[in-house]
């Protein structure tokens, strides 16, 4: 079963490459005005909390209808993730780093920073992350570039497979451009700076900041990839997990609308991916 890795709000693929394979990868020079990138913090594993760069905007974003409900045809099985690894390789992870955490050498550079993909994809469903990586960023102003016109639709699909086995543990990152494997230590450390700020700064109560706490510790417990819950956007999905979570009395409706609140005036203030 698969593992579920909670990171609310976190949902752009920001990946970087090649337009064509065998051309070299190439970082765009400046960024785009819009946005606000934040850096890892000293001695952090990965970036921190409040990457920018119109994360909220890219969440809600509605999917295409070329692409709304597309399931993926092909099966993570070993052969696919053999595939996944050796084009994420070459495409991706000198943006996104090795273990798909968005700290590749190129992607530290990039306005807003990429997204942490072992994280992003375990809560979005096939037809968002199938449309992010076909047509890339510059809807949302991102530096992705659109990958259907160089990856066929099974590399696609096995990129998507390669990223969400990284995110659950079932596979290790293929050493190549540098960067650091998910863990979960760093998310937990990351939350709580996150929160303190929050408090200090007055945009949500030390109560609060427990009521999250607690909240997200019932999410960290699934084992029910988010990607798997029914919604057109990575927001609906959200709130159908939580619908779950309250039906089977993991939480309780008040638990469930404060952190939807909570979670709403965190991102609004910049403090969450």
């Amino acid at each position: 079963m698969k593992q579920m890795v909670w990171l609310i709000l976190i949902v752009v693929l920001a990946a970087c490459g090649a337009p064509s394979a065998g051309t070299p990868v190439t970082a765009p020079t400046s960024a785009p005005p819009t946005s606000t990138a934040v850096a890892a913090s000293p001695g952090s594993a990965m970036p921190m909390m409040g990457r920018g760069g119109g994360m909220h905007q890219r969440h809600s974003a509605p999917i295409p209808k070329e692409y709304a409900g597309l399931t993926s045809p092909v099966a993570a099985d070993a052969e696919s993730l053999t595939r996944g690894a050796a084009t994420f390789a070459q495409y991706c992870a000198t943006c996104h780093g090795d273990g798909g955490m968005g700290d590749g050498p190129t992607g530290v550079g990039l306005n807003p920073l990429p997204a942490p993909i072992a994280h992003t994809s375990q809560m979005m469903g096939d037809d968002y992350l199938f449309w992010r990586i076909s047509e890339g960023g510059a809807v949302f102003n991102t530096s992705m570039l659109p990958w259907k016109g160089t990856l066929d639709e099974q590399a696609r699909w096995d990129v998507i497979n390669y990223v969400r086995a990284l995110g659950s543990g079932k596979v290790k990152p293929v050493t190549t451009a540098g960067g650091a494997p998910y863990d979960p230590a760093v998310e937990l450390a990351q939350r709580k700076e996150m929160l303190t700020r929050a408090v200090k700064s007055g945009v949500i109560t030390a109560a609060e900041a427990d009521i999250f706490n607690t909240v997200h510790a019932v999410l960290d417990q699934q084992r029910t990839p988010m990607a798997e819950f029914s919604g057109a956007t990575p927001s609906d999905r959200q709130a159908a997990l939580l619908s779950a979570l309250v039906a089977d009395g993991s939480l309780t409706q008040t638990q469930a609308d404060a952190f939807g609140d909570i979670h709403d005036r965190l991102a609004a203030a910049g403090l969450m991916d």
